[in-house]
C-alpha cells in the first residue's frame, strides 16, 4: 500500500480487519509444536473416509444432525462489511495463493504481493481470475500495475518459501519494491516483462483481458476482478511428469489459505474415480439404487411439470 492510503479504503487492509488475534503473537507461536519435516507430514495417500460408501447412503458422518443452523442475512441491520469478509475467508477454505508478481510503469518498481481469491476458471485458453478488495479508483500497488501494463505472473506458493511470501503483504511505499524484502529471487519471463519467482515451482505468465468492478447494495465500489490469460508456463522439471501434463504436490508442496492469519499445508490426499451412470446401471453393482433413485426423480419431476400446468 502506497504512503498515505487510507487502510478503510481497501477492506482487505489489516488496520480494517485486524486478522491477528493475538497481542503477542511470537509469544504463542513459540508455545507451539515445531515444524514436522517426518514422513508422516510428507505427501502420501491415503484410503478415502468411507472406502465401502454405496450410493444414496449420503453423508459419512452424521454430525450435521446434531447443530443447529444460523441463517444470516449480509445486509442484515448493524452487520458491517468486514465481518461477511472474515465469515467467508475462514468458510471459503482451502484457497490457493496467487503470488502476483507486477511492474510500476512509470517508476518500473516490481512489485510483488500473495492473493488468496485467485482461480482458475477456464483451460482452454487458460483462464485465471484475481480479486481485488478496492475499486479502481483507489487501486493499491498490483492492481494499478495490471491495469496499467495488462500483464503479471501468477506464482504458486510453496512450503519452501512461505515465510518470504507472506512479509510481501508488507504494506509498503509505492518505490519500495518487495522483492528485497523477501530475499526471493527473480527469474526472466517470456512473454511478459514482470518476473516470475525462481523458488516457484510452477508459474503462469499472464495477460489483461478485462477488469469488472463490483458494487454494494449503496452502490459503492468495493471490489474489482481481473480476468487474466495464460500465455506461458514454468514448471521446475524435478516436479513435472514425462508428459509434461502433470505437476507432483510432493514436489510442488503447496500453501493454502485459511480464515484470519492462518495458512495450511498439504500432506495427505485420497483418490476417487469418477462413477459412469450407464456402466453403474447397465448390470452395475449399484443398478438397483440407482434405478430406485432415477424413479424418485420422475415422479418429483411429475409433480412439479403439474404443479406448473395450474
Amino acid at each position: 500500500m502506497a504512503i498515505g492510503d487510507n487502510p478503510e479504503k481497501h477492506l482487505d487492509a489489516e488496520q480494517h480487519v485486524r486478522r491477528n488475534p493475538h497481542p503477542d503473537f511470537k509469544k504463542v507461536e513459540a508455545s507451539r509444536p515445531d515444524w514436522e519435516e517426518d514422513a508422516s507430514h510428507s505427501w502420501h495417500y491415503t484410503k478415502t473416509r468411507s472406502p465401502d460408501w454405496t450410493p444414496g447412503s449420503g453423508a459419512n458422518d452424521d454430525a450435521w444432525t446434531k447443530t443447529d443452523t444460523v441463517s444470516i442475512d449480509p445486509y442484515e441491520e448493524g452487520r458491517r462489511a468486514v465481518d461477511n469478509y472474515k465469515l467467508m475467508i475462514s468458510g471459503i477454505v482451502p484457497r490457493p495463493v496467487g503470488f502476483v508478481s507486477t511492474i510500476n510503469p512509470t517508476t518500473s518498481v516490481p512489485n510483488l504481493a500473495p492473493f488468496s481469491f485467485t482461480q482458475m476458471v477456464n483451460h482452454d485458453p487458460p483462464i485465471f481470475v484475481i480479486g481485488f478488495a478496492s475499486s479502481i479508483a483507489e487501486a493499491k500497488d498490483t492492481l494499478s500495475n495490471l491495469l496499467t501494463t495488462k500483464e503479471c505472473v501468477i506464482n504458486i506458493i510453496s512450503e519452501t518459501y512461505i515465510e518470504a511470501a507472506n512479509y510481501t503483504a508488507i504494506d509498503a511505499p509505492s518505490h519500495v519494491s518487495e522483492w528485497p524484502l523477501s530475499g526471493l529471487h527473480p527469474a526472466p519471463s517470456v512473454n511478459v516483462q514482470p518476473s516470475r519467482v525462481a523458488e516457484s515451482p510452477f508459474s503462469i505468465e499472464g495477460t489483461l483481458l478485462n477488469a469488472q468492478e463490483f458494487k454494494n447494495p449503496s452502490g459503492k465500489v468495493t471490489g474489482t476482478m481481473c480476468t487474466i490469460q495464460g500465455v506461458y508456463f514454468h514448471i521446475h522439471a524435478a516436479a513435472l511428469n514425462p508428459e509434461r501434463n502433470i505437476i507432483d504436490p510432493a514436489v510442488l508442496r503447496p500453501i493454502c489459505r485459511l480464515g484470519g492469519i492462518s495458512y495450511a499445508r498439504l500432506t495427505a490426499g485420497f483418490e476417487l474415480p469418477r462413477p459412469d451412470y450407464n456402466k453403474e446401471l447397465e448390470g452395475g453393482k449399484y443398478e438397483e439404487e440407482l434405478k430406485e433413485a432415477a424413479g424418485i426423480l420422475k415422479v418429483h419431476g411429475d409433480k412439479e411439470r403439474d404443479a406448473l400446468k395450474l
